[in-house]
């Protein structure tokens, strides 16, 4: 169950990722999106748990908001790395 659980939170924090990633003109796809979101809530808890947020009351509104920026770096990385933007390294 913690993988299909896994797989629904990459997707959403991957597409909240995107959505908050710089760049209107990047087309990255959706398969490459969904890894950029598993990376970013498996590094995102990781990162958290270094930081000690890990075991909070409630609904652990830092360790989501650390995912998303994770997420939405490794967008732009997999975006720039692939060559899918304008701002691609040539």
């Amino acid at each position: 169950m913690e993988i299909i659980g896994l797989i629904i939170a990459g997707i959403i924090i991957g597409l909240l990722g995107k959505f908050v990633a710089p760049g209107t003109r990047d087309n990255t796809p959706l398969w490459l999106t969904l890894l950029c979101g598993i990376g970013g809530v498996l590094l995102g808890y990781w990162v958290s748990g270094l930081l000690g947020v890990e075991n909070t009351a409630g609904i652990d509104w830092l360790r989501w908001i650390i995912s998303i920026i994770l997420a939405a770096v490794l967008v732009v990385a997999a975006s720039t790395l692939t060559g899918r933007n304008d701002r691609a390294v040539r």
